[in-house]
């Protein structure tokens, strides 16, 4: 027994730790990594934060379309009042005629259409906007608004100030109320929403139906190779599975995204037949995504895989964090992201109809639908492909056998 373990001991000895020696491929994939995933992370965040860098300086290129009914010192004092604050820190103000826009109907088709409008009665100022559009930056440019309504008070005090106080009769408290506040203003926000959670709707929400479908997705392909699905069944038969697997999958989580949505709506009137809309736009998106994810994690290999869906994430939330007016020219391109047409067709949705981008919208997410299921296929094709020589010799050497 002493022998046998003296000639073990001999036979395998424990190195000495100062003498542990790593192989120089392995230094150097994981120095490789190791730049790549700090140079993956700059280049990521520098994008994001890029997109709302100066954003301040860019807010002339927003419209705030003036339409004056009254065509007196009122409108003069707007105007007057836009000229001393006009700079790129401030929406541009363009005054239409009344023709343009005769009714106050008119007005709030147009606040739909694209930009927030002022417009003058007889009474006071009114300024008409979509707080639900990029919750952030409305209330910004609301705040722009009310600025520029208390400039024009200044602006006609110094205009007409001293005429109305040498005629007007001071000791009647209407009065006086009104020559010290001769302009008045009324805000119209066409959808309100002051639920706390509206800031997530087109940020931390726009990442959910990304990860949700890499996380099954990794599991469904684990589970696949384990019980080695790819291999029994024909190309065919694994497409046509994957296929029901993504519909019913995606189904359910559209619902449950939807759900929080609505649970967390607190005193938002939304109804029965917009939360359908919202789990079907919901639904196309996250099915959109499940395909594209397949379709990468077929082709991209696994360590890799971190450098894409990083990627996919940032390009994605960066495309619907903020009005594209406000970053430069370059980011338009975030048109052909899911997460952008998603929050276009969401606001159309919440805001009934005041958000008529569904003719860019639908197009786009429909034909990049159309691509990645055509990719997801050629995917599967590879899954599938190698283990097609191993059948076929394993059938050849039962056949040898009998």
């Amino acid at each position: 027994m002493g022998v046998a373990l003296r000639k073990s001991s001999q036979q395998h000895p424990n190195p000495p730790a100062s003498d542990m020696q790593l192989p120089k491929p392995f230094l150097g994939a994981l120095g490789g990594a190791f730049i790549t995933l700090q140079l993956l992370f700059l280049a990521n965040m520098c994008y994001l934060y890029s997109t709302t860098y100066h954003d301040s300086i860019r807010y002339s290129s927003m419209k705030l379309l003036f339409v004056d009914y009254d065509q007196d010192v009122i409108g003069q004092s707007v105007m007057t009042a836009y000229d001393q604050m006009k700079g790129p820190s401030f929406p541009t103000v363009q005054r239409h005629p009344i023709t343009e826009d005769p009714t106050e109907q008119d007005v709030r088709n147009a606040v739909c259409k694209e930009a927030a409008r002022v417009y003058n009665n007889s009474q006071a100022l009114t300024y008409i906007w979509n707080g639900a559009k990029y919750s952030a930056y409305a209330q910004s440019v609301y705040s722009m608004l009310v600025q520029l309504v208390q400039g024009t008070g200044g602006v006609y005090d110094q205009m007409n100030g001293t005429t109305i106080l040498s005629t007007a009769n001071v000791s009647d408290p209407y009065i006086a109320k009104t020559v010290l506040g001769p302009i008045s203003s009324s805000s119209i926000d066409l959808q309100p929403m002051a639920q706390g959670v509206r800031f997530y709707y087109n940020t931390v929400s726009m990442v959910m139906p990304i990860l949700q479908q890499f996380f099954f997705l990794m599991a469904l392909n684990g589970i696949s190779a384990q019980f080695k699905i790819f291999s029994s069944l024909s190309l065919k038969e694994n497409i046509a599975l994957r296929l029901i697997i993504s519909i019913c999958y995606t189904f359910i989580a559209s619902l449950c995204m939807s759900g929080y949505i609505w649970e967390f709506r607190e005193d938002w009137s939304a109804t029965s037949d917009q939360f359908g809309l919202t789990w079907i736009a919901i639904w196309l998106v996250m099915h959109l995504n499940f395909l594209i994810i397949d379709a990468a994690t077929a082709f991209i290999p696994m360590q890799f895989m971190s450098f894409f869906m990083l990627t996919w994430i940032i390009l994605n939330v960066s495309s619907s964090i903020g009005p594209f007016e406000l970053s430069p020219g370059f980011y338009r391109l975030g048109y052909v992201f899911p997460a952008h047409e998603l929050y276009e067709i969401l606001l159309q949705i919440w805001t009934d109809g005041c958000n008529p981008h569904l003719y860019r919208a639908l197009p786009i997410l429909w034909s990049e639908w159309v691509v990645a299921l055509g990719l997801s296929f050629l995917g599967m094709r590879k899954r599938t492909k190698p283990v097609a020589p191993v059948q076929v010799t394993s059938q050849a050497a039962k056949e040898d056998m009998v």
